[in-house]
């Protein structure tokens, strides 16, 4: 039990990192700024079935988008977090590395670029995204982010 709970703290350490790196930088005009009220629309979407779509106006407002959107997204941290908490010492042995957390972080990147953007009709890699290659590079920096996060969960925990 306590495996898990050290996951779901590196899982919320890790989606608040996040959120705040991405405030910051977003704010410099660095990277695109997450939309968490377009995620809200993505997962009220997927909970009446539709996976993708063709372009991000498809995407119908939904009341309280942004609680879904915070809730969804804080709960795909979560639900990166605790396999790589639990996991870890099963094939590895001992307790979760904060290096090996980070680059965990960063290889989650490929969840926004290959399910998120085309789920969100922005195409693979975010292609079709009016950012351009902010929209491309975003993640890294998100997902940078999100493996420091986890580091710290773990290290604290």
């Amino acid at each position: 039990m306590e495996v898990i709970l050290e996951g779901i703290a590196a899982g919320v350490l890790g989606t608040v990192a996040m959120d705040l790196g991405n405030l910051l930088l977003s704010r410099a005009g660095t990277i695109s700024k997450i939309d968490v009220g377009m995620i809200g629309r993505m997962a009220a979407g997927w909970s009446r079935g539709r996976f993708r779509y063709r372009h991000p106006g498809e995407m119908e407002e939904v009341p309280n988008e942004k609680l879904y959107g915070y809730i969804t997204h804080l709960a795909i941290g979560v639900g990166f977090a605790v396999p790589f908490v639990v996991v870890w010492p099963v094939f590895v042995g001992g307790p979760p590395s904060p290096t090996w957390a980070i680059v965990y972080g960063l290889v989650t990147t490929m969840a926004s670029w290959f399910f998120v953007y085309p789920s969100m009709g922005f195409g693979a890699l975010g292609r079709r995204s009016p950012d351009g290659l902010k929209a491309v590079l975003s993640p890294l920096a998100n997902h940078l982010f999100f493996g420091l996060g986890m580091a710290l969960g773990i290290t604290l925990f």
